[in-house]
This record gives structure tokens, C-alpha cells and sequence, in this order.
């Protein structure tokens, strides 16, 4: 799908653009061939030294991400990737989480099913590191929770040394911690006592991992 898509095409092709680039930052397009809508991660207008270093190195790490997570229900696919610049991702009809709560609450049984895809991430190696954004969880319009944007996630094996292997355990913890943030907005009488302490424990060593944790997602996030 999407084959003959080029990166000149995007203009002439796209229905919005959701974000626009900058000197460290893609362009999102929406973009539409044959009748059939993506979501376009576009690294081609950045400038130069970035998009050909950088920009390029972030286009395969998420790549490789996506191809870990094929066919993983509640995780968009990847359609292919252009020039080594730009994701072609499928656009996921739905509603982002941000300030959802504020129109309707969600259901205990939607967050149920967003464990389960957390769990089904973790098992094949991945972390998404960046849950706790509220616009990263969609609510599809099927009622099913939707996972986007794993420019910042990281995988097991890239964490293999024991020292970091903490900080992709930290990680995985903080991808449960995000669902109960969630459930905090909408359900909040549905937050056990064991999870709301495990949410508000800031041990020494906790603290510790939380920086160097905190760190490396800034940086994530800064770049992606």
C-alpha cells in the first residue's frame, strides 16, 4: 500500500496537516491515495545535517519498533517507509485522550483492554516510554484503546547491560503508570489502594532511576 508514494507527493496529496515541521521536529501529514488515508511522519523538510543524521536514525529505530509490533491490535501499521525519511503509518479513526474526560468518561473495561495491549507490547520486547501523554492513547471508534506515536520507545535488547536494564524495567513500570494517570482523569473511584501507592512512591533509588529515566525521555521526546 501506498507504493508509489513519493516525498514530493505529500502536498499534493495531503488532506491536513496535523503538525508542521521544524528545525528538529517532523512534519505530520495526512495524506490520501486510492481511496485510503495515513498518517505521514515526514523528516524530508528538516534541514540537512539533521534530516540526513538524526532524522534518518529516527525513522529506523521506529521502524523497527512498528515491524516488532506487526500486527499487534491497538498498534497502527506500517505501511513502508520512504527514502529513509518518512513514516507511512495507518491513520487510526478515533479521538485522542487529551482532556477527554472532560466530554465523557471512559469505561473500567476500556482500560482493561489497554493493560492488555501494554502487555502484549512488553511481551514482544518494547517499551513506549511515552504513555503518559495523554494524545499518545487514542480511543478508536470501534471503543478500543489505540497506541501511536513509538518514536521514543526502546527495546529490550538495546538495554541489555544490568545497570541499564533498570532504567528499561523503570520504563516498562511507567507505561503501567501512565494507564492508572488515565484512570485517575475518568475512573478515579476505580484506582485500587496497591495502585495509587505504586503511583505515588518516590523511594531513594526510585528517585534516582526517575532522573536518569527522565533525562533520556526528554531527550526522546525533544527529537521525535
Amino acid at each position: 500500500m501506498f507504493e508509489t508514494l513519493k516525498l514530493s507527493d505529500f502536498p499534493k496529496k495531503q488532506h491536513g496537516i496535523l503538525r508542521g515541521s521544524s528545525s528538529t521536529r517532523p512534519a505530520i501529514w495526512v495524506v490520501e491515495e486510492n481511496g485510503v488515508r495515513a498518517v505521514v511522519k515526514d523528516y524530508s523538510a528538516n534541514r540537512f545535517f539533521f534530516r540526513n543524521t538524526v532524522g534518518r536514525f529516527l525513522v529506523w529505530r521506529e521502524s523497527k519498533a512498528f515491524r516488532r509490533l506487526k500486527d499487534l491490535k491497538g498498534v497502527p501499521s506500517l505501511y513502508r517507509v520512504i527514502d529513509g525519511l518518512a513514516l507511512v503509518l495507518e491513520e487510526i479513526p478515533g479521538s485522542s485522550l487529551e482532556n477527554l474526560e472532560k466530554e465523557m468518561r471512559l469505561p473500567e473495561s476500556f482500560f482493561s483492554a489497554l493493560k492488555d495491549l501494554v502487555d502484549s507490547f512488553h511481551k514482544r520486547g518494547v517499551a513506549h516510554c511515552d504513555l503518559k501523554r495523554a494524545p499518545n492513547t487514542l480511543l478508536g471508534d470501534d471503543g478500543q484503546p489505540y497506541i501511536i506515536d513509538w518514536g521514543a520507545s526502546i527495546s529490550k535488547g538495546e538495554f541489555r547491560i544490568p545497570f541499564l536494564n533498570l532504567i528499561y524495567r523503570r520504563f516498562l513500570l511507567d507505561d503501567y503508570m501512565a494507564i492508572i494517570k488515565l484512570k485517575l482523569r475518568h475512573i478515579p473511584e476505580a484506582v485500587t489502594s496497591a495502585e495509587r501507592d505504586r503511583y505515588d512512591y518516590r523511594g531513594g533509588g526510585e528517585r534516582l532511576i526517575r532522573a536518569i529515566r527522565d533525562r533520556l525521555r526528554d531527550f526522546l521526546q525533544r527529537i521525535t
